[in-house]
């Protein structure tokens, strides 16, 4: 009887040592496993935000598209070219409410 609860005394031991303490414990385990699932979620992301700039590269090789985005996101100008910036009262509003 003595040689039996010895093992289970070593048993339960060996189990609560794995399950707390070790340095390969279930916590740790679950933890990265956790952070596993977070990385695999940023490279599901990046890669569609890969795809859209490998779009955009591709549509920007005509000149015709570099010169229209140009104008449009950094209001550049041909020479001698009057640009006028019309808004709409809405979105004045929601600039002035923004400051």
């Amino acid at each position: 009887m003595v040689i039996s609860s010895t093992y289970v005394l070593i048993l339960i031991f060996f189990i609560v040592w794995m399950i707390f303490f070790d340095t390969n414990s279930y916590f740790i385990h679950r933890e990265l496993d956790e952070d596993i699932k977070g990385l695999e979620e940023n490279k599901e992301f990046y890669k569609k935000e890969i795809e859209k700039d490998k779009a955009f590269i591709e549509k920007m090789k005509d000149s015709s598209e570099m010169e229209k985005f140009a104008r449009e996101k950094y209001y550049l100008k041909k020479e001698n070219e009057d640009i006028y910036i019309i808004e709409d009262e809405d979105s004045l509003k929601n600039s002035k409410d923004n400051e």
